[in-house]
């Protein structure tokens, strides 16, 4: 077994094993192997252990792993900070944008999304920390964003996504995932209809799911310490 298949074992039981200490169905929580700064040779091999989910921070980066990989029937998500001038790339190449935060950058993949592709899956990314130096919009401002996007073609608002600060305070780390949890159950409330809560790395997996992730975004875990310093979108 290579070591690639042997971290994806490893991780898919610590997704088993917190889904079972909290009462959830292992189906319901989907692993995207975030491959950001690996050759294409890395999700080749990942993609040979069964894993079909991939996120990437870079556009460049993870449109010519696309193109690369075209043979196979994978799934790929962006989860990086979207400039304006990456969205047409992102836009053709990508299934799922995770890190929306301005109506502007959904309004770009509204119009340049072939509309002969099926719709581009987003989840809107939410500051649940109140870091000012993180992306995301803030709870406040986020129904209104949700509204906006949910109007355009092309797309489909799925979710919500978040990086919560760093802390060794477990009881804080779970109350923030909370946060996210409870933000998608009021827009739901309001007929929304949303089905995905993108939260949870390397070494917050547990607590999130036990918080209701559907989507655990892992790198690290999987493919070792990654060959440059990246940002903070997976760990």
């Amino acid at each position: 077994m290579t070591s690639i298949a042997g971290n994806l074992q490893a991780v898919r039981q610590r997704i088993r094993s917190a889904a079972a200490a909290c009462g959830r169905s292992p189906e319901d929580i989907h692993l995207l192997a975030v491959s950001k700064t690996w050759p294409a040779a890395c999700v080749a091999e990942a993609a040979d252990a069964g894993q079909v989910a991939f996120g990437e921070n870079y556009a460049q980066e993870g449109a010519d792993k696309v193109d690369a990989l075209a043979d196979r029937s994978l799934e790929w998500h962006f989860i990086g900070p979207l400039q304006s001038n990456k969205t047409r790339l992102v836009a053709s190449r990508f299934d799922w944008v995770h890190s929306i935060d301005r109506l502007k950058i959904a309004a770009r993949l509204s119009e340049q999304r072939d509309p002969r592709l099926p719709v581009l899956n987003l989840c809107v990314q939410v500051n649940v920390s109140g870091e000012l130096s993180k992306s995301g919009v803030s709870p406040e401002a986020l129904p209104e964003l949700a509204r906006g996007i949910a109007a355009l073609p092309n797309l489909r608002l799925r979710g919500l996504m978040c990086i919560p600060e760093p802390t060794e305070d477990s009881a804080l780390l779970r109350e923030r995932f909370a946060v996210l949890r409870r933000l998608m159950a009021s827009l739901n409330a309001d007929g929304f209809g949303l089905d995905t809560l993108s939260m949870g790395m390397s070494h917050d997996i547990e607590p999130a799911i036990a918080e209701g992730a559907t989507i655990v975004r892992v790198g690290t875990a999987i493919f070792g310490a990654r060959p440059r310093a990246g940002d903070p979108q997976e760990n």
